[in-house]
């Protein structure tokens, strides 16, 4: 697989992870900024929904482990950022629309 297969295996797995206090996946959610692939490591760039989430370190934790289970990565490293900041906007707009946003 090339980095950008290997970038959308992630992004799958990641959709396993789930915001614990909204029942929704940090892809879906928005959360998830950047995924980059070399050389199988994976580098996630992402955020929380604020800087207090109580849920913040079983989320990166997650996010790690999910990524290190797909196919042809051996190694992630998971990057928190808070620029940009989330905000509900970020939600796609399929599930944006069944959350009533």
């Amino acid at each position: 697989m090339d980095a950008a297969e290997l970038a959308e295996a992630v992004r799958q797995e990641l959709r396993g992870v789930v915001d614990p206090e909204l029942g929704i996946n940090i892809v879906d959610l928005g959360l998830v900024y950047d995924i980059e692939v070399e050389d199988a490591h994976a580098k996630v760039t992402m955020t929380l929904t604020s800087p207090g989430c109580p849920a913040g370190g079983q989320i990166l934790m997650g996010a790690q482990t999910a990524a290190e289970s797909a196919e042809g990565i051996e190694k992630a490293e998971v990057n928190l950022v808070w620029k940009p900041f989330w905000t509900p906007d970020r939600i796609d707009a399929g599930v944006r629309a069944m959350m009533g946003f």
